[in-house]
């Protein structure tokens, strides 16, 4: 056995020199898969938290609103406010001349009803609220085909908002200007539920899923056009 004196003039082995190199190498190699691992989740909090609060900006409505409590009042539930014009047409997001058939007087005495009088009812001003559905302006979406032809029910895309007794912050993407509506809470792109998401993909998904013609009304035939502007 080959042996060697060290400079304190102690024998050792060529056995125990290789047995401490490979312990070296082995705490070489456990804080490597250490930091891999450390770094791996970092790299996971950063993309699911504190991504998500980078990219979206957040904004209060102009004041809060009930759905419920006018779900309760009307006799036609969404279409009550959100109808279609005779030429077929979908009005959207009410006008201030509807809002006033029933708040030209106070209905209660609450700071949001304070707000909506004497900000917006009292000089003729269109409340600019900010619409979670908004799709981005290339794209061309038809509620009268969906909803009149197809009889979709309006929750299928907007959820239980006719429930909510008040507005939630609206996200809006700080590149894009689209709300975060659009792309869905979940960052990595995951649904449970057909309003989690309004994606292009989401309106495929549904469009094969019921065998809708994937073509336009006007020239039979598919194409980027038939859905974009």
């Amino acid at each position: 056995m080959e042996s060697h004196k060290d400079q304190d003039g102690k024998v050792s082995t060529g056995i125990g020199a290789s047995e401490a190199a490979q312990k070296k190498d082995d705490g070489s190699s456990g804080f490597i898969i250490l930091f891999f691992i450390v770094g791996f989740l970092a790299s996971l909090v950063i993309g699911w938290v504190v991504f998500p609060k980078l990219l979206y900006s957040q904004k209060k409505q102009p004041f809060d609103f009930s759905h419920a409590v006018h779900m309760e009042e009307v006799d036609d539930g969404c279409e009550s406010c959100h109808f279609f014009r005779d030429d077929g047409s979908f009005a959207g997001v009410p006008k201030l001349e509807q809002c006033v058939d029933c708040h030209e007087e106070a209905q209660g005495e609450s700071e949001d009803e304070a707000v909506f009088l004497n900000k917006y009812v009292a000089k003729g001003k269109e409340v600019s609220w900010l619409i979670y559905s908004k799709q981005p302006d290339c794209v061309f979406f038809s509620h009268a085909a969906h909803v009149k032809m197809s009889k979709m029910e309006c929750s299928e895309c907007h959820g239980n908002i006719g429930e909510s007794e008040h507005l939630r912050v609206y996200e809006e993407n700080r590149i894009t200007g689209v709300s975060r509506d659009i792309w869905g809470k979940n960052i990595g792109g995951f649904k449970k539920n057909t309003w989690d998401r309004m994606k292009m993909d989401d309106c495929s998904e549904c469009h094969v899923r019921e065998n809708v013609k994937q073509t336009s009304v006007q020239t039979k035939k598919g194409g980027c056009f038939v859905c974009h502007k």
